[in-house]
């Protein structure tokens, strides 16, 4: 684990070496979601209560004050519209956690660049499986008010791990090009708060892809979340199938962008322990 030492930049390596490091991956992550709510009297029942607490806020809000309705001519629309809500702020939380905390991974974590030999490119993993959890719980608590509202949960829901997938691999190639350009640029943290803020209102969270003019939609569509965001709502709500030949293609991209993340973290983190 000398940092001078060559680092393999391989997508085999890189595959290696998520798994090899599993074990410890899974521990961190445990402590990141506990260490979250120590201290706290109800402890990691608050991983549950948000959630909850949130979707009976959105629920009042778009229903009741705005009386909001997703779809026109739909007799459902204004009772599913805090279901499509959360549906796209769970997708837009997962990916814009890690995003936020990846710029001051390292920054925060210097014992492990400065004292102690440890495989520095299994940090981006433990905001991403802290987000990974947390979204479960999300997930968990829309299912039981899908059940609730609209009557059922469609058996396509069980394909959800299959249409996050790209995205899971996409936001672990950001989140390893952050963390390193967040050592060398401090700046960054910032601009990708701003980012991520901008994603929440540029993607069809609090709206319809149908709702926007057409000459807008190519920008949304190239939003990285708009995809996701629409394909989860398909399997989880409205019982259609995935867009696989869609699918494929984001996988494809995102894969090359995780390699590419993997290889420039590989690369600089050398440098980390001068800068720090």
């Amino acid at each position: 684990m000398n940092p001078h030492a060559f680092q393999p930049i391989s997508p085999t390596a890189m595959v290696m070496q998520l798994w090899h490091y599993r074990d410890l991956v899974a521990r961190m992550v445990r402590r990141d979601v506990v260490g979250r709510y120590k201290g706290s009297v109800l402890g990691l029942a608050w991983s549950l209560f948000n959630p909850i607490i949130m979707l009976c806020v959105y629920t009042f809000v778009f229903t009741v004050v705005f009386e909001a309705r997703w779809g026109v001519g739909s007799n459902r629309g204004q009772a599913s519209f805090a279901i499509h809500l959360f549906a796209g702020l769970i997708v837009h939380g997962l990916f814009a956690e890690v995003l936020n905390r990846a710029p001051s991974l390292i920054i925060s974590n210097n014992n492990y660049v400065k004292k102690v030999v440890f495989p520095l490119e299994v940090l981006p993993l433990v905001p991403l499986g802290s987000s990974l959890f947390h979204a479960l719980v999300s997930l968990m608590v829309l299912l039981g008010a899908e059940l609730v509202i609209l009557g059922g949960i469609p058996a396509t829901a069980l394909l959800l791990p299959l249409v996050l997938l790209p995205l899971i691999v996409l936001t672990l190639g950001l989140g390893w090009l952050l963390s390193s350009l967040g050592v060398f640029l401090r700046d960054i943290g910032q601009t990708i708060t701003l980012v991520t803020t901008m994603l929440l209102f540029l993607s069809p969270i609090f709206y319809p892809l149908s709702a926007l003019p057409e000459s807008f939609r190519p920008f949304i569509m190239a939003n990285p979340l708009t995809f996701i965001i629409e394909q989860v709502r398909g399997v989880l709500i409205l019982g259609h199938m995935p867009d696989w030949a869609g699918l494929l293609q984001y996988l494809v991209l995102s894969s090359a962008v995780a390699w590419i993340g993997f290889a420039w973290f590989q690369k600089t983190r050398k440098g980390f322990a001068d800068v720090l």
